[in-house]
């Protein structure tokens, strides 16, 4: 089974750089690094992972596609590139408010911008000469302007992380790959996959051909109640935070009510804490591997059975090598 792992910010840098050669030498395939809040940048832990690795690949999981020059994203991807050649995998997303307005950016028009961005940076980095004259994306003459080293397409592939069904459709048209989200259902996958194949159909080419990678929140612990407890923290964050994904996994609206009227933004511990006594183990193993590894490597293959091609996991707990031994395949 192809598996990955996926980092935030729970690690010291320096540890991730040795769990990242942990999971290479136990067959993970590739290490995907979080940039979703202002808390850790992607692409330093990138590089810094890759010079102390040799063959296991590093994705940005995922950068935004609003706060770097599309010019200087293919730049910085084609630096990574330099590190460990064939090895970067360039995931991209739409970000989300209410973060992206207090930053003072307005989400305008995400599909018009996600197509222009992945279209001038994938030419960039095909080492085209670009002009591009789009609604967001204004590039006159520009290349990645190479000095002293070889002048050569750089191998990045381009993985939008898509959770809306129209931002799925036009992943299956353009991009090489999904990211797709955490803390769904299953079911939300079947929704997911329809929308793909519907975009893949617009570029002559079927789901098939895209890669479609899943981050899966991992709580795995022989001691199923904790592990359950820690899942149920961060799932009852985001029943608060996303609930119109909620609901396309089958949450039902009753609890996400519920939930709303205990969670302000940004919710305080306390409210997630009182919030979460809500929340029945039955929705906490529904939106997560959590439990035992049985149980974790049961609801894993759920998502792979709706369509995921390699699960990215998310390790809740102390002891992130204890997942990556349950599911190692080296």
């Amino acid at each position: 089974m192809r598996v990955a792992l996926y980092l935030q910010d729970a690690h010291p840098i320096r540890e991730a750089m040795d769990l990242a050669a942990y999971a290479e030498s136990r067959g993970f395939e590739a290490v995907w690094q979080a940039e979703s809040r202002l808390v850790r940048e992607a692409t330093v832990p990138m590089a810094a992972m890759a010079a102390t690795t040799e063959h296991i690949k590093l994705g940005s999981g995922v950068v935004d596609c609003w706060s770097r020059n599309p010019a200087r994203l293919a730049a910085t991807f084609s630096t990574l590139d330099d590190l460990a050649p064939g090895r970067m995998i360039l995931g991209i997303g739409a970000w989300w408010d209410p973060l992206a307005q207090k930053v003072g950016i307005t989400r305008s028009k995400p599909l018009t911008v996600m197509r222009e961005i992945v279209t001038a940076v994938r030419a960039l980095l095909a080492n085209e000469h670009v002009t591009m004259h789009g609604e967001y994306v204004h590039l006159d003459g520009v290349e990645l302007d190479y000095v002293y080293q070889e002048r050569r397409a750089k191998d990045v592939p381009i993985y939008i992380g898509a959770t809306g069904m129209k931002m799925m459709e036009l992943t299956g048209e353009i991009a090489d790959g999904v990211v797709l989200n955490y803390l769904v259902s299953p079911r939300y996958n079947a929704q997911a996959m329809a929308a793909l194949a519907t975009g893949a159909r617009r570029a002559g080419r079927s789901v098939d051909d895209l890669d479609r990678p899943q981050l899966i929140v991992c709580s795995l612990d022989h001691d199923r109640q904790r592990a359950l407890d820690a899942a149920r923290m961060m799932i009852t964050q985001y029943l608060g935070q996303q609930p119109h994904i909620m609901k396309a996994s089958g949450v039902p609206a009753e609890l996400l009510d519920e939930i709303s009227q205990v969670l302000t933004w940004p919710a305080t511990h306390e409210q997630v804490e009182a919030a979460s006594k809500l929340v029945p183990d039955d929705i906490v193993q529904m939106l997560a591997a959590a439990g035992t590894p049985d149980e974790c490597k049961a609801q894993v293959q759920r998502y792979i059975d709706e369509g995921c091609t390699c699960p990215i996991l998310y390790p809740l707990g102390d002891d992130a090598r204890a997942m990556i031994d349950a599911f190692a395949t080296a």
